[in-house]
């Protein structure tokens, strides 16, 4: 879909959900319905959808050359620094009928504007817009879905690149190591890193969340590697662990091998039909079985589009059924305090009658020339 077509989309969404309007700030929303949004700030700059009828923003004057540079959307009605902002929101209201009826406005919204509008139109209701939005932006058209792949054949690439250092590696720290892995992304076509990169040796792996710091990498370390790109706009996102150099140790090599093996299982249940709850508890049920049940301490996965985490989470009690075009990570991981961690990571698309993995790098642990 193009935007005009996703804002007629977003309209159906408005009418199931009861809904007169959607209110939209500065977000990964407004950029998906309109082509245009920039950094949330104190100034009103709202684009609005109607049920019936076009989008319109209301915005800054020194805004205007901007979004139309950017947008499809042609009614821009601009205010003032000395001009009241929902005065114009108050008139777009009259002017499409929905001052007293739902309104659904962006998840993001700072509150000063929500108390703001909830003032303003005091016989509304309001919901949010992810009722509207979220739908949409939950499958992946074909167009997006060619994105994530290529983002996600940048990362492997990276991923190869880096498990190539081999003995190199050792002796490089974790904030070292991070800053390659943002080199090989970008030489290989990404733009830049989706998220801050997590290089977490030895004890350091046992954190889910360590990004890196000024520990050196020595021979033996199990490493957690969890790194993505950007391709038009779109992330990837993948988790390997490797040891680069030397013996790991016990129990690393059982500890990895349940984890691939849980990692398979969460992928092989990926269908049409099957619930996120179902995903999440077939690769759980693996290490569950293996006695590291306590170890695997966050869910399964989460969605991938234009952020990095949306929905759906494959978590335990989500159960949303999967569609063709839903895309998330599936990732299992196992994290022994004190001393290291592995975690494995794919992304999966959900297909008519199963789901294609877009991750296709190495995922044993063994370094290069090992």
């Amino acid at each position: 879909m193009d935007r005009q077509q996703r804002v007629e989309a977003c309209r159906r969404e408005l009418a199931n959900a009861d809904a007169a309007a959607a209110i939209i700030f500065p977000s990964i929303d407004m950029a998906y319905l309109s082509g245009f949004t920039d950094e949330p700030m104190e100034r009103v700059l709202f684009l609005i959808v109607p049920r019936e009828g076009d989008p319109v923003f209301v915005a800054p004057e020194m805004y205007d050359e901007q979004i139309r540079d950017a947008s499809w959307v042609e009614d821009i009605r601009t205010w003032g620094d000395g001009d009241d902002p929902y005065a114009l929101v108050e008139t777009v209201a009259a002017a499409f009928g929905f001052a007293g009826e739902r309104i659904l406005v962006d998840d993001r919204m700072w509150a000063q504007f929500t108390t703001e509008l909830r003032e303003r139109f005091p016989d509304a209701t309001f919901g949010l817009a992810s009722e509207a939005v979220g739908p949409l932006r939950l499958r992946k058209d074909d167009a997006e879905l060619a994105a994530l792949r290529a983002a996600a054949s940048v990362a492997d690439a990276a991923s190869v690149a880096v498990r190539s250092l081999g003995g190199d590696a050792v002796g490089l720290t974790e904030r070292e190591l991070a800053a390659r892995i943002e080199t090989e992304l970008t030489t290989r076509g990404g733009d830049g890193v989706s998220f801050e990169p997590i290089v977490a040796s030895g004890p350091n792996g046992a954190k889910p969340h360590h990004r890196h710091g000024d520990r050196e990498i020595e021979a033996g370390d199990p490493v957690v590697l969890d790194f993505g790109t950007r391709v038009d706009g779109y992330p990837s996102d993948q988790t390997r662990t490797v040891v680069f150099e030397g013996t790991p140790p016990e129990p690393f090599e059982q500890v990895h091998e349940t984890v691939r093996e849980a990692l398979e299982a969460g992928v092989d249940a990926v269908e049409p039909g099957v619930t996120a709850h179902e995903v999440d508890a077939a690769a759980r049920q693996v290490i569950e079985d293996a006695g590291y049940g306590e170890q695997f301490i966050h869910r399964t996965g989460h969605g991938l589009g234009l952020e990095v985490h949306e929905p759906p989470y494959i978590v335990e009690g989500n159960n949303q059924p999967l569609e063709p075009g839903m895309v998330f990570s599936v990732e299992p991981g196992i994290y022994l305090d004190g001393e290291f961690g592995v975690r494995i990571e794919d992304i999966v698309a959900v297909t008519d009658d199963g789901c294609e993995r877009l991750n296709d790098s190495p995922r044993g642990w063994r370094g290069e020339g090992r």
